[in-house]
């Protein structure tokens, strides 16, 4: 039996990752590389592989989760960008789901191409710029 706070923990990640599949999939397919990239990030997050298939495979419509605090969004940011480069295509419609996504989160829309050109074509920033492009973000692009 799992705790409240395990249950919400649980709860949270599966959000994450549900927001990933719906970008994933906003171009009406699942590429194999997406799809790698989903199950990475659902490990990252401890959830099993069998959890992360059964997200994958759900027909259910996705409801857009929004994190609670600044560095659980800055981290969903993360991993969408990254995940906007899963396949080594930029495309329009993934760019307009994380801005979309992005405003529910209380950001500016703008916030999605700038931390794209800060991801360099798929090269995430070390962990320390990661800090501080956190911080830029709560200064300049919180809505």
């Amino acid at each position: 039996m799992i705790g409240f706070f395990e249950h919400q923990y649980l709860a949270y990640k599966k959000n994450h990752l549900s927001n990933l599949i719906a970008l994933a999939k906003v171009d009406g397919h699942l590429h194999a590389e997406e799809e790698k990239m989903l199950y990475k990030v659902g490990a990252k997050y401890g959830l099993k592989d069998r959890q992360i298939a059964s997200l994958i495979r759900s027909e259910k419509k996705v409801t857009l989760n929004v994190p609670e605090g600044h560095d659980q969004k800055m981290n969903q940011l993360y991993d969408l960008v990254m995940m906007v480069y899963a396949d080594d295509v930029v495309e329009e419609s993934e760019v307009e789901f994380c801005e979309e996504l992005m405003s529910k989160f209380g950001f500016k829309k703008s916030v999605v191409k700038w931390m794209i050109e800060m991801f360099e074509k798929g090269n995430p920033p070390t962990p320390e710029a990661w800090e501080d492009l956190k911080k830029v973000a709560a200064e300049k692009y919180v809505a």
